[in-house]
């Protein structure tokens, strides 16, 4: 099997490499990314790419099956702009694979798809993924949810998978998460457990991690097996504030969200941080997947539980940890995080 990865050399992209190298059965993998990395995995090639702007077809005529992971979350300030490369270019992967007949399009989505859940209960694929309109992660992910929709009744030919994961962490991915969501302000050494006394937090924050390598074990399983469709990815137990405080060594200390969010939209104005507030809103709003589909149809189950990958990503950040990739480097952000400040703090990418 040979198969075309769109956005490979980020979070999840280097560990599906890792995980499919590990598979015989997959004989070459094509990393498609906007810069070249100086990771070199075995039987990989790599080519470079814009997916607004190049025609990517002649690069996936002899892939037995394409994963769209491609992703751009900066720049917060010009939606524009993140939904022009997200939505529009994951729109142009999506025909190109069809172009090139490619029998099989495995697509990452998100529990950001997802509209509002409930409370006490756990949803399942069939939960309506409209999103949480006011943020463009959520926008942008429940709109391609709503493409694919019509794309898989206008190709039933192609089998179109979608990975719905939780928040994904992994050691190599801290310097790329913490440049993405708490900018350059943050120090690696601050997320030491001697200097956080407390931990200001929603009392009904609650959400659902995995590790990124576990992510890519869903991604290897629907690449495989013969299954169609949405599927929930999520590790337990669910998380809340006073676990991520004891992962701190710090005391949690339940805060109304109103004077939080106000907090960081002024930082968000200010450009000192690059998450926009409505992603704050958007992630209170999240349900809890029911992870049932995933075992049973891809006999899925995650090795680490969701205190362990938030565990590693904070040792991660603690120790600047990163990955010989343009996105997961370390190095990134430039000497002193100045490339950060000089793209205006969620401004530029």
């Amino acid at each position: 099997m040979r198969v075309v990865i769109v956005g490979a050399t980020g979070n999840v992209g280097t560990s599906l490499i890792r995980n499919l190298l590990d598979d015989d059965r997959v004989t070459s993998i094509l990393g498609m990314a906007r810069r070249r990395p100086a990771w070199r995995p075995d039987r990989t090639e790599w080519v470079t790419a814009d997916i607004t702007t190049d025609d990517i077809t002649p690069h996936l005529h002899s892939a037995d099956a394409v994963v769209h992971l491609g992703w751009l979350f900066q720049p917060t300030h010009d939606p524009v702009a993140t939904w022009r490369t997200n939505v529009m270019g994951g729109i142009r992967v999506f025909r190109c694979a069809a172009d090139a007949e490619v029998p099989v399009l495995v697509y990452a989505s998100s529990v950001g798809a997802y509209s509002p859940g409930p409370r006490g209960r756990r949803v399942a694929e069939d939960w309506p993924a409209h999103g949480w309109p006011a943020a463009a992660y959520t926008r942008e992910k429940a709109y391609l949810e709503r493409y694919l929709d019509g794309f898989e009744a206008e190709h039933p030919g192609m089998r179109v998978v979608r990975l719905r994961p939780a928040f994904s962490f992994k050691r190599e991915a801290a310097s790329e998460q913490r440049r993405l969501f708490a900018g350059p302000l943050l120090p690696n050494r601050l997320v030491d457990s001697a200097l956080i006394p407390v931990l200001p937090g929603p009392a009904d924050l609650t959400f659902q991690a995995v590790h990124t390598d576990d992510v890519a074990e869903a991604y290897r399983q629907a690449l495989l097996r013969d299954v169609r469709g949405a599927f929930n990815i999520a590790a337990e137990p669910p998380l809340d504030l006073a676990q991520l405080a004891g992962l701190l060594g710090a005391r949690p200390v339940r805060t109304p969200s109103g004077p939080l969010r106000g907090l960081l939209a002024a930082a968000w104005r200010m450009h000192l941080v690059p998450a926009a507030p409505e992603l704050f809103d958007a992630v209170l709003r999240l349900p809890l997947m029911d992870t049932g589909r995933a075992r049973q149809e891809l006999g899925w189950s995650p090795r680490h539980d969701a205190l362990d990958a938030v565990r590693e990503f904070l040792d991660g950040l603690r120790d600047g940890a990163g990955m010989d990739t343009p996105p997961l480097s370390a190095a990134t952000g430039g000497r002193g995080r100045v490339r950060e400040f000089a793209t205006g703090v969620g401004r530029r990418p």
